[in-house]
Parts: structure tokens; sequence; C-alpha cells
């Protein structure tokens, strides 16, 4: 299969830059997996289409101010993009024209080096509390599509109501739409719901760039699954109940814990799952998603749990009914 196939037009009009002012008010286009059917409907209707019995999983990492501005010793300004912690004071970061053992000068006296390991990445090593400069002056990472600066505001639409796991660098972005009193109705409808954790990296939004997706290698990304989530989903599946995921990350996280008896076992590790269409879904039986970028591993991803062609089928009525796409646009439930 070529990346070419999970091509399409996407309008900048469409593209969402901020979001909706009330999360549960986005649209949700339902998608009837199997037969290609579609139904417009608003995000807080969702309940009106769970189960009694459904098992919801949802991803509680939590989105740190990632993006840094500082100084190098000759006064030039340079950024650093944090990507994935090392250890306390020792990250992982992506930045322009780096150099090694290049001192960077940040606000209050903090500092921090550029070091380049043997496997030819980037890393920081600070000197001083990290946790407390990022409170402070971290700037949220909105994706690169967002042509605007992160605010303040941004500190709280960018993050799920439910986020407690700090670690990702990009938002678990169909949690958006979740308010407290949603996921209260829909416990009230008798619904399940259990957390799972990936820590979304660059790995999820790395652009397919080769034209044999077979190609494109998926970089690795940290997920836990707690014993008391292995043990519902393994429940649901046994009793015949719908495991529902609320996010490609999640998808991929039970997925990649899947056993040889196609058990999901608890676990605390890394995942480089890439799904594609021809993949077998062993623990997702439907799934909650936002509207992704044209040739991503989304999109693929998406495309291997419908058929790929009702997936362009809806991506097409949802830009002509002026959905919104990407991290702050509308949702899609596919069952």
């Amino acid at each position: 299969m070529k990346s070419s196939d999970f091509d399409y037009h996407l309008p900048e009009e469409r593209i969402a830059y901020h979001p909706v002012a009330h999360r549960q008010n986005s649209k949700l286009l339902h998608l009837n997996k199997k037969d290609g059917g579609i139904r417009h409907k608003n995000f807080y209707e969702l309940p009106g289409l769970l189960n009694p019995g459904d098992l919801l999983v949802l991803n509680n990492t939590k989105v740190i101010p990632a993006r840094l501005f500082g100084k190098k010793k000759s006064g030039k300004e340079i950024e650093i993009l944090l990507v994935e912690k090392l250890n306390d004071t020792n990250w992982k970061c992506m930045v322009k024209t780096p150099k090694d053992n290049l001192e960077v000068l940040f606000e209050d006296g903090f500092k921090g080096k550029l070091h380049l390991s043997e496997k030819n990445d980037w890393s920081i090593i600070f000197e001083g509390n990290l946790k407390n400069y990022l409170e402070l002056y971290g700037r949220m990472p909105l994706p690169p599509y967002i042509k605007r600066e992160p605010n303040e505001a941004d500190k709280i639409s960018y993050q799920t109501v439910y986020a407690n796991n700090e670690g990702a660098i990009a938002a678990p972005t169909a949690g958006l739409h979740f308010t407290h009193k949603l996921l209260n109705e829909i416990k009230s409808r008798g619904v399940e719901i259990e957390y799972v954790t990936l820590h979304v990296g660059i790995g999820t939004f790395q652009p397919v760039k080769v034209e044999n997706i077979k190609d494109h290698k998926m970089h690795e990304e940290y997920i836990y699954v707690p014993e008391s989530t292995a043990s519902a989903v393994n429940k649901a599946k046994t009793e015949g109940r719908r495991v529902i995921a609320v996010g490609t990350t999640v998808v991929r996280t039970l997925e990649s814990s899947v056993n040889e008896n196609e058990e999901v076992i608890p676990q605390s590790g890394r995942t480089d799952l890439f799904i594609v269409p021809g993949y077998e879904f062993k623990a997702v039986d439907a799934l909650i998603t936002n509207f992704h970028l044209p040739r991503s591993t989304l999109l693929m991803l998406v495309s291997a749990f419908s058929k790929r062609e009702y997936i362009f089928k809806a991506y097409n009525e949802a830009r002509e009914k002026n959905y919104r796409f990407l991290s702050y646009g509308d949702a899609m439930f596919i069952n």
C-alpha cells in the first residue's frame, strides 16, 4: 500500500485553530464501519450511542508545556521542544541548528546544555528544577499546523479533563471533547470507564515520507496498562461487550498489550505499533477519534478500523458539512 492512497485535499479553512467554546458542543460524525452509513450529531449526544455494559477506555496522559525559549551566549534566540524524559534533568529534545555541548540560557538564570548521543539523538541536560521552570515559562506544544502562538487558555483547552500522568508533548485529542458532566452521564447509563497511558510523542505525528507505507518506522512511545484496565477489557471481551477506545493512542496501547492468547496484559513498556489496513483488531471494537492529516499514520489506522473507502466517504462528507479538522476539531464515532 502507498502513502498516496491516504492523501486527500484538506482546505485551510477546515483546520481548527481554536477549540469550540464548550468542549462537548463539537460535531460528531457517526460512522457504521460495516456498511459505511453516516449520521451527524453533536458530541454531547454520545451517551445515546453507547450501551449499558460498554467499556470506554481513555488515555489519561497529561501534556507538559514542552516548548522552551532560551538564548545562546551570543544572544541569539533558540527554541527547544522537549520530546521525552530520560531522567529528572535530562530530556530528549528537538532543536534547530543544534551543537554538541551548546549552553542554553533561559529566564531567571535557568540553564541547560545540549548533548548528542551515540544514536544521533539530541538531548538537553538542565541545571535546576525543570518542573517548576516549565510551570512558569513553558508553552503548550500546539501542533505546527495550528499557525498561532499558544496562549494561557491552551493550558486548559489542550488538555483532557481527566489528564493525570505527565509526559505527553501532544494531547490525545479525541478526549478533548469530554467534560466531567458528560463522563458522569455516560457512567449513569451503565458504561464502564477505565484508563491507560500513552505519552504522545513524535511517533504519533511523524509524517509518512516514504511511498511504500511498510517502509515507515514509528518512533517508540511509552505505554502503561494497569491491571484493572487489562482485567476489565478481558472480561468485556469474554462477555461479548464492546470495548470502545477513545483515540488512536488507546487503540495502539491496547493492541500492543495483547498476548498470544489474545488477552490484554497489564504492562509498562514501549510501543512502535504501526496499524495499517489489513490489521486484525483483537482488543478494540469501536473508536472515537478526530479527523486526521492526509498521509498520516493516524488516518491509516482509522482506515484499518473501517474500510478505507468508508473513511474517505466520511471525510468528504465532513468537509462538505463544514466539520472542523485535526486536534481542535470535531470527532467521529466508528462502530
